[in-house]
């Protein structure tokens, strides 16, 4: 099967919850509304960002069913879904369920218990789960800061091509520009290679980077739609700065402790998400007041992005 070349800003949503840690699933159309309105071409369902790996499988699907039917008329909007789980049973289950209920593709990241023991391990792990869902884009997600697994992935294109038709691409969140350029030549640059490094966006642009899947496009697609502009317009001083403001408003996730920081800046944009369920750690009312008036100091505001309202 011919795979498409995904371009432009996939946003990584958070899962909504409520309150008490359940899912808050009717937040999601005007979740999908908001990243269409600034210009947000797709979705990957819970991945990091979305608890992927704190939610059941019966979640996980329900998540699902809920993009789809608030995107299912808008063809030019892909949503697709990460399979994280280290069941592979688990994992198949997940694909079926992801073709029936028409989501553009698949992903899947590598087992962090049980890692396999090389790459080509790891391959057959993805040929055995791809091969399920033949008709359905499947793309490796490469993110060895929290799985563990660290091959490079210009040896798995290697193993990996030609071995499933519908093998897409990878999901590259990692800093290794390297290998992340040799993957976009592999075989005259047959496979899709989507950016997962939203604070390194400007260099990977210079090498070639048309697509990317990020959490902080959530809540700042503008901003990095400006710096892709400023780039493409050889305007490097410009996108310098914008990449800047990305990184300081990327720094407040970490002062503020980690991922579910993601939440406060959605909540600032008028999309309350809730918090993450454990062990990730939330933010208090009074961090949130802090995190307000740093956000402030920042220009937040100025290129945050907008509600669909």
């Amino acid at each position: 099967m011919k795979m498409e070349h995904l371009q432009g800003l996939i946003a990584a949503p958070f899962t909504p919850m409520h309150p008490n840690g359940m899912l808050n699933l009717s937040i999601i159309p005007a979740y999908y509304q908001m990243l269409k309105t600034n210009g947000v071409t797709g979705a990957f369902i819970c991945g990091s960002t979305g608890e992927g790996v704190s939610l059941t499988i019966s979640e996980k699907k329900a998540v699902a069913e809920a993009w789809v039917e608030c995107t299912k008329q808008d063809k030019d909007f892909k949503v697709m879904a990460l399979l994280a789980d280290t069941s592979i049973e688990d994992c198949k289950d997940l694909a079926l369920h992801a073709r029936s209920i028409g989501l553009y593709a698949v992903s899947f990241t590598s087992p962090y218990y049980f890692k396999p023991a090389d790459v080509g391990m790891l391959a057959k792990v993805c040929i055995e789960i791809a091969s399920v869902v033949p008709d359905l884009p499947f793309y490796y997600y490469h993110i060895p800061v929290l799985t563990g697994v660290s091959f490079p992935m210009f040896d798995l294109l290697k193993e990996m091509d030609g071995k499933v038709p519908n093998f897409a691409g990878i999901k590259y969140t990692h800093e290794d520009f390297m290998d992340f350029l040799s993957c976009l030549h592999f075989n005259h640059g047959k496979y899709d290679m989507l950016w997962g490094r939203d604070e390194n966006m400007l260099p990977a642009l210079s090498i070639g980077a048309k697509g990317a899947i990020g959490s902080t496009f959530n809540y700042a697609a503008p901003l990095y739609y400006d710096l892709i502009e400023a780039f493409n317009n050889n305007n490097l001083i410009l996108a310098q700065k914008l990449q800047q403001q990305s990184i300081d408003m990327i720094r407040l996730l970490g002062k503020y402790g980690g991922i579910a920081t993601g939440k406060a800046y959605m909540k600032l944009i008028g999309l309350d998400c809730g918090g993450f369920r454990l062990p990730v750690k939330n933010m208090s009312d009074n961090d949130f007041d802090l995190f307000k008036k740093d956000t402030a100091q920042i220009n937040f505001n100025s290129f945050c992005s907008k509600s669909s309202a």
